[in-house]
């Protein structure tokens, strides 16, 4: 099976996980899983003895199934990433722009309506707003205003082709903000998913560990595969650590 078949199959099992069940991730997603592939990978080996502590083959596939369905929303977690930081970005170019061109508006129409008290009025009401979605609505609300008044404005020379590109721009900024907003929640809902999958694998993987480890405690060679290599060496570089503090 494919690792997306793997998620196909296990996802109902995987969203089952509890929220508060969720165990924190404290080494590289990606670590862990080659970790994990290579523990199988001795277990399938090994299975002869670990069946004599009632490990079976079935245990080992499903930890194999567990394995793909957690890389497979892993890949899928690091894909919605790309898409969240690329829409932002397109976003963030637009914001500027965007609001570069309302204060500009503001200013002008203030100046240019400064004698009409209802046009004033209105200029007051827009320039309140100040999040994303206010920017938006304000770039239309200051075009459609402009628009509807255009002698004032000509009066003082202004460009009249900014208004048609305050209206464009908050087509678009409402378009890629909506694409930034809504793959940051895709984003979210599948960093959930790849949690809950990853609890779900290590579940597995440390019923597995433990009982090799048990197994094999005084067999070095295989109690390898049941050990973490990068815990290992982390702990090793702690101790180093610790070993040059107490000379100091």
């Amino acid at each position: 099976m494919s690792n997306t078949d793997h998620l196909t199959a296990l996802k109902d099992k995987i969203q089952a996980v509890e929220d508060g069940s969720i165990v924190a991730i404290t080494m590289p997603v990606n670590i862990y899983l080659q970790e994990a592939e290579d523990m199988a990978r001795c277990a399938r080996i090994d299975i002869a003895e670990l069946a004599t502590i009632n490990v079976t083959e079935v245990q080992i596939d499903d930890l194999q199934a567990r394995i793909g369905a957690c890389r497979e929303v892993q890949s899928l977690w690091v894909e919605d990433q790309h898409k969240a930081n690329q829409a932002e970005d397109l976003w963030a170019d637009i914001q500027v722009q965007a609001n570069e061109l309302k204060s500009e508006l503001i200013h002008t129409f203030r100046y240019a309506y400064r004698k009409d008290e209802h046009l004033m009025s209105a200029i007051a009401d827009i320039a309140e707003g100040s999040t994303n979605s206010d920017t938006i609505q304000d770039l239309n609300d200051l075009s459609v205003l402009g628009k509807g008044n255009t002698d004032a404005l000509t009066a003082i020379n202004f460009d009249l082709t900014k208004l048609d590109t305050a209206a464009d721009i908050a087509v678009n900024g409402a378009d890629a903000l909506a694409v930034a907003n809504g793959s940051r929640q895709r984003g979210s809902d599948t960093k959930v998913l790849r949690d809950k999958a990853y609890t779900y694998l290590k579940e597995s993987v440390d019923d597995i560990r433990a009982a090799g480890k048990f197994l094999f405690r005084n067999e070095p060679k295989k109690l390898k595969g049941y050990t973490s290599k990068y815990w290992k060496k982390r702990n090793q570089s702690v101790k180093k650590e610790s070993d040059v503090e107490s000379e100091i």
